[in-house]
């Protein structure tokens, strides 16, 4: 029997996609919000597929504030976006 594959959606555009196809955006337990590079943190997670194309649309159509039901200040976008293009930069880990 095939194993059941994890899918999650992006709040960028909305697709349906594996969990190791994506980025997870974590909320701690203090109201932090960062990158979750291993998957593993404990926290509120959304995710976002490895495009900063995602990363624009979730700003845009506030996807991220919807999943943790915070309002989330630019800055913490533009950490994201730079993390973004360190860690995601369209390559799977």
């Amino acid at each position: 029997m095939a194993k059941k594959i994890p899918m999650r959606q992006c709040v960028g555009c909305g697709e349906m996609k594996s969990k190791k196809e994506m980025m997870r955006v974590l909320k701690t337990a203090d109201g932090e919000i960062v990158l979750d590079t291993t998957g593993r943190k404990n926290g509120r997670g959304a995710y976002l597929c490895f495009s900063e194309e995602c990363l624009k649309k979730a700003r845009k159509n506030h996807g991220l504030e919807r999943s943790f039901k915070v309002s989330i200040p630019q800055e913490v976008y533009d950490r994201l976006e730079r993390e973004y293009r360190e860690d995601g930069s369209g390559n799977e880990q």
